[in-house]
């Protein structure tokens, strides 16, 4: 049998070493060699040091047959990536003027000169293939050495990205295990991952492995099959188990789906916001178009706003407290009535981490969602985690309130 391809990944820069700057351009490098069926035998994160960077590149050499690195070819003095590589293969570097002027011209277009030190980034090793890079001024390299090929890439995810699909997915359909993998993930909004597993038990009996990645409020249920229509089969699986739970298919957002549905069915949506402070906002119009649907909202942090921009009777609160049925509700008739929205979802709640009481403790959130007839729904919840999981939770599931009654409307008139 023929063995498959075995790669390594090699992320340079010293804030990766740290604690603040997490490492996504291993992780995105590694779905793609995953994806054409690439070994990834290895992933190293070197800082900003030339002889660390080039002792890693030649311990690589003959040792793997990919090597893919990111960072350090930017133009400071710390982008250190391509001398270093230079010397570990025993290459020499010099200024490529086509390069240059590329540069130069990148930067006339922004109305701007381009500073000497951007020199560095056209410096090429000897026998090296230049990688365009549309997104950015650094361009990237390929070098064939000892029996391994190198990739070197910038740092920045977004130029990174472009790169990948453009030079390094296509070599990697022609060099690498053959077929690539079909691949879907579907996303699961405000289920526990217990749950989420339990429901796939029918689904885990018939397929086999289904990866389920969480993050807060949100799963990721991944599939894979080496043809489509397994992976179709799969998905329609996944779906009867887990109905309204799914809520989009690969990097859409919940904001997205919610946006999607009341731009289907014409309506608007405003918000009525305490403990998230306009989160929900902020992510409602993140989604390019949302002017379509979303006409405003009210940041009501302060009781006194609550009454004031609102409408909300100082009686009603001093009665059940601003997190309460009663309060939240009309927080969303009031936005409602006073943004002059079809639908309003309004929050109130205790993020912590003072705050709470034994009849009311930190994570308990109320949500309303009223309509411009009158109805309005309403939930309570109990959320776990710190001020900001919190607070992130409850904008999770305000936004799938209302992508559920979104939903419930193709079976049922507004």
């Amino acid at each position: 049998m023929i063995r498959p391809m075995r790669a390594a990944i090699l992320a340079v820069g010293s804030e990766l070493l740290g604690t603040e700057r997490l490492d996504t351009n291993s992780l995105r490098l590694a779905e793609s060699l995953e994806r054409y069926g690439v070994e990834l035998v290895a992933k190293y994160v070197v800082g900003d040091q030339a002889d660390r960077i080039e002792n890693t590149v030649s311990e690589l050499v003959g040792l793997v047959d990919l090597v893919l690195i990111t960072g350090g070819l930017g133009p400071t003095s710390d982008d250190l990536t391509r001398p270093a590589t230079a010397r570990a293969l025993g290459r020499s570097l010099s200024i490529d003027p086509t390069i240059v002027e590329d540069i130069r011209s990148k930067f006339a277009a922004f109305g701007r000169e381009m500073s000497p030190s951007n020199e560095r980034q056209a410096e090429v090793p000897l026998g090296a293939r230049v990688i365009e890079n549309p997104r950015g001024t650094a361009p990237g390299l390929v070098l064939e050495h000892g029996g391994s090929t190198f990739f070197l890439f910038p740092g920045v995810p977004r130029e990174l990205e472009g790169m990948i699909e453009t030079s390094l997915e296509p070599w990697l359909s022609v060099h690498g295990a053959g077929t690539p993998e079909h691949r879907r993930v579907l996303r699961v909004a405000c289920l526990p991952e217990s749950e989420v597993e339990d429901r796939l038990a029918p689904a885990y009996e018939a397929l086999g492995e289904i990866g389920l990645l969480a993050s807060p409020g949100d799963i990721r249920v991944c599939l894979r099959a080496s043809r489509r229509e397994d992976l179709e089969r799969a998905e329609g699986l996944v779906r009867s188990c887990l109905g309204e739970a799914v809520y989009g298919v690969g990097e859409v957002e919940l904001e997205e789906a919610v946006g999607q549905g009341l731009r289907e069915h014409g309506l608007t949506l405003a918000t009525a916001e305490s403990c998230t402070g306009g989160w929900i906002a902020q992510r409602l119009t993140a989604v390019a178009g949302s002017s379509d649907y979303f006409p405003g909202g009210i940041v009501a942090y302060d009781n006194r706003i609550k009454a004031e921009q609102l409408g909300v009777p100082q009686a009603l609160i001093d009665e059940h407290g601003v997190v309460s049925r009663e309060v939240v509700s009309a927080m969303a008739r009031g936005a409602n009535e006073r943004l002059g929205s079809d639908w309003a979802v309004a929050v109130s709640g205790i993020a912590g981490p003072g705050g709470g009481s034994a009849e009311k403790p930190v994570g308990r959130v109320e949500l309303a969602l009223a309509r411009s007839r009158g109805e309005v729904d309403h939930r309570q919840l109990q959320l776990p985690g710190d001020r900001r999981t919190i607070r992130l939770l409850t904008t999770q599931w305000a936004l799938d309130l209302v992508r559920l009654q979104l939903a419930a409307l193709k079976t049922s008139p507004v």
